[in-house]
């Protein structure tokens, strides 16, 4: 572990702590490594019946570490992708444990998509929500194009995934990928309240209902694959490197 992912233990439940105040827990390398590491050791354990994946207080999480996508879209071609991010990804797709999110602040690109992944997500009144892919020059990942359309519906899909608009935690909840909005500072503890409340129920009984209501793994990860080739094309666009060159130059002008 790097120390910006905490893992705890309490009870029957997993909690998934992203701990990098400083960069709004933007999600490294390292960082998707050690997340997908505690999903997929959670998977075979009886004595875990629910996972958390929460930001803390002040953020979920913004996104891709940008430093690292820059890195990534100006290496060699012969240089292969960094892969982390879809491993983690694949964690989701094939996790067989409820997952809870609890998201206070902001939650941009995956700190988005990977909500989709959830069971059960609860957002604080300063929560906020967006997907700035395209805006950005690349497409949208995670299942993403799969799954949102069938949570929120089409148009709501387009302006989040396309158009790169900003939902609020109440618009989160009006289009359904939000299940309870709660003060902030509050997100954790109610998370734990429905985990506890998922733990009492019937565990095989839990896990049949869940698969059946969720697409199959397969789906998910065909999707995720193919995103993942467009999303490779795209990083190493001239209009994605573009749009973060000047993205980087507008943030060292403001420092």
């Amino acid at each position: 572990m790097t120390g910006q992912i905490i893992v705890t233990q309490e009870g029957a439940m997993r909690v998934i702590t992203l701990r990098r105040p400083d960069k709004r827990n933007a999600v490294t390398q390292s960082m998707y490594r050690d997340i997908g590491h505690a999903i997929d050791t959670a998977q075979n354990n009886p004595d875990i019946r629910c996972l958390i994946i929460t930001g803390g207080s002040g953020a979920f999480s913004a996104g891709n570490d940008l430093e690292e996508f820059l890195a990534d879209a100006t290496a060699s071609p012969e240089t292969p992708r960094a892969s982390n991010a879809i491993k983690l990804l694949y964690s989701l797709a094939h996790n067989v444990k409820p997952i809870i999110a609890a998201v206070d602040g902001v939650a941009i690109g995956i700190g988005t998509t990977m909500l989709f992944h959830c069971d059960y997500v609860l957002a604080s009144t300063a929560a906020t929500f967006r997907t700035p892919f395209v805006p950005l020059g690349l497409i949208p990942e995670g299942a993403s194009t799969l799954l949102m359309p069938r949570t929120m519906g089409y148009q709501r899909a387009f302006a989040m995934l396309v158009m790169g608009r900003t939902f609020t935690a109440a618009e989160a909840q009006n289009a359904g990928f939000v299940n309870m909005v709660v003060s902030p500072g509050h997100t954790e503890a109610e998370a734990k309240k429905v985990a506890r409340d998922i733990c009492r129920l019937p565990a095989d009984a839990v896990a049949i209902s869940r698969k059946l209501l969720r697409l199959p793994a397969e789906e998910m990860t065909r999707r995720i694959d193919q995103e993942s080739h467009l999303f490779g094309e795209r990083m190493r666009s001239k209009e994605a490197i573009a749009t973060f060159e000047a993205f980087f130059a507008r943030t060292r002008k403001r420092h």
